[in-house]
């Protein structure tokens, strides 16, 4: 009999405000002890047996950055109790799967906002800031390779789905 290993379930945010009229993006450095440690991120982490996606969104947003979600695109979701299960459905922003390399996640990512006093930095981040969105973008495409794997194809889908940062470009 062969020892199996699973892929763990992971939460990430991307976190929208808007400033002057300017949409822009809460980023990240990586900070955990690991080859990636300085790529830029979102905010991201795994999610604790049994607990609740959205409770674990919500945790490790405050953990890693200070701030409290306010809302979360995809949180309407109705719990279901049948026996010994309770189940919830949700609809994440982005699903992505690795394949190789550091360890096995699936990460459900969701576009949320919110609010507090930031971090300057916690213990899995450093140089935690709101980015024009725009700017996000142009680092994105100019410098994929400076970006968390993990989360490169929920941006891309976010730029690629929203028009916002061609009407925020300074």
């Amino acid at each position: 009999m062969t020892n199996e290993t699973f892929a763990k379930p992971a939460v990430g945010a991307i976190i929208e405000k808007n400033i002057n009229g300017v949409c822009h993006i809460l980023i990240q450095k990586r900070q955990k002890n690991s080859s990636e440690d300085g790529m830029l991120e979102i905010p991201a982490g795994k999610i604790r047996e049994f607990e609740n996606i959205f409770q674990a969104l919500k945790r490790e947003v405050k953990e890693e950055t200070g701030l409290t979600i306010t809302s979360i695109i995809g949180e309407n979701y109705q719990a279901i109790k049948t026996g010994l299960y309770s189940t919830i459905h949700f609809s994440p922003f982005c699903i992505t799967q690795n394949l190789s390399g550091g360890y096995s996640l699936i990460l459900f990512t969701f576009i949320c906002s919110g609010e507090g006093k930031l971090y300057k930095k916690s213990d899995e981040s450093s140089d935690i800031k709101w980015i024009p969105a725009n700017k996000v973008k142009l680092l994105l495409d100019s410098y994929p390779e400076k970006f968390f794997p993990m989360h490169i194809n929920a941006l891309k889908k976010y730029f690629k789905r929203s028009n916002q940062f061609y009407e925020n470009r300074s």
